[in-house]
């Protein structure tokens, strides 16, 4: 197999030259950070997982009409996307009181929303993630109006639809952190959900019991942390038979 040109590392993926113009092949470590990048660590199996969950998700979304830069998984660890321009905000959308909104305006920790609230925070490791208001945004040429609103909107159906598909399976979603970008086809210009939707970047809940089966459990040295990633695979039915082993050598799996 060719040795891939690394175009970018982050946290917990890494990017490769794609096969053809306009790819790039993301690569999902175990690597797991918290705080910003102050705490960090290694969740066995996490990258495998991920990557299946995340595919799972892109797909059903693509399927009502929601534009995602996936185009296919490769193999245990890698999924081919578009390239894309990426937009620097991240867009959480809330649904019941957590993490830094629960700290902020201490609301108790899972007490519902009257509705879901939508927030952006500017991707700046070096200044820490700072919230931004819409008028940041627009002022400061991060994203234009259309851009925003194109957003929103996306954020508010997939918001929507993946409430009701945890909920089928036992799950509450709590909030999300969604990145999206600019893809550029010809002279048009889409918005479209970039990134991975994992839990990563969505708290998840058990239904019955509120037990955290997401990244809290590193974030909060809850302990069983891979046990929390594999349950909500095995409830979206995607678990890999054995658990979550890597593939040995170049195979790709279609």
């Amino acid at each position: 197999m060719t040795r891939r040109r690394r175009i970018y590392e982050g946290k917990a993926k890494v990017l490769f030259e794609g096969p053809e113009p306009g790819t790039l092949v993301q690569y999902f470590k175990d690597d797991a950070t918290a705080f910003n990048n102050q705490k960090k660590g290694v969740i066995t199996g996490k990258g495998v997982l991920n990557n299946r969950i995340s595919e799972y998700l892109m797909s059903r979304l693509s399927e009502i009409g929601v534009p995602t830069h996936f185009m296919r998984r490769l193999n245990m660890r890698e999924q081919l996307v578009r390239e894309v321009e990426i937009i620097p905000i991240e867009v959480v959308v809330r649904n019941v009181a957590a993490g830094s909104l629960s700290q902020r305006f201490g609301i108790p920790e899972g007490t519902p929303l009257p509705r879901s609230i939508i927030e952006y925070y500017y991707k700046s490791d070096e200044l820490n993630d700072p919230m931004v208001s819409e008028e940041h945004i627009t002022a400061f040429g991060w994203a234009a109006p259309q851009d925003l609103d194109d957003m929103v909107a996306l954020s508010l159906r997939v918001n929507d639809y993946l409430s009701g598909l945890f909920l089928g399976i036992g799950l509450k979603l709590v909030d999300f952190k969604l990145e999206f970008g600019r893809l550029w086809e010809n002279e048009e210009m889409r918005i479209v959900l970039a990134d991975e939707i994992s839990p990563d970047n969505c708290r998840l809940w058990d239904v019955k019991t509120n037990e955290k089966l997401d990244k809290d459990r590193f974030r909060q040295d809850l302990g069983r942390v891979e046990e929390a990633y594999q349950e909500v695979a095995r409830r979206l039915g995607i678990l890999p038979e054995g658990g979550p082993s890597d593939v040995k050598g170049p195979k790709t799996i279609q």
